[in-house]
């Protein structure tokens, strides 16, 4: 029996790690995309650095779900991440809509709600299974 136990405890544990890094991931580079918006005002290479780190953060949302779903089938873990994790993934698509169509008035507030709510999930502690949070 405790042999059962060892070896599916490192699976349990490895889900929310798994969770976090992506969380971690999608909040770094919404970061980099408030960077590179500064760069496209400044520089002619901006618009082609800002391009890139788009597609960069719609993959790392992308991610972010696949850990969420991951740490709910795999992991044994609640299903609200999969909710977040789709969340932002709608968001990051109504980003991108609105970046090509050049809406700033919309583009701008809309990333800055998501770097927020990314911080949020980011310093978000899930409750240990085996009793109260330490």
């Amino acid at each position: 029996m405790t042999a059962e136990l060892t070896t599916h405890t490192p699976r349990v544990e490895r889900a929310p790690l798994f969770l976090r890094i992506s969380i971690a991931l999608q909040t770094g580079t919404i970061f980099l995309q408030a960077v590179s918006a500064g760069w496209l005002l400044t520089s002619a290479h901006g618009e082609t650095v800002h391009s890139v780190g788009a597609r960069v953060m719609y993959g790392t949302s992308m991610l972010y779900l696949l850990a969420a779903i991951l740490a709910w089938k795999a992991g044994g873990g609640s299903h609200r991440p999969v909710w977040h994790a789709t969340g932002f993934l709608l968001l990051a698509s109504a980003q991108v809509v609105l970046g090509i169509a050049h809406i700033p008035s919309v583009h701008l507030p809309l990333g800055v709600l998501m770097f927020g709510l990314s911080l949020l999930a980011l310093a978000r502690r899930e409750p240990d299974r085996a009793g109260p949070a330490r």
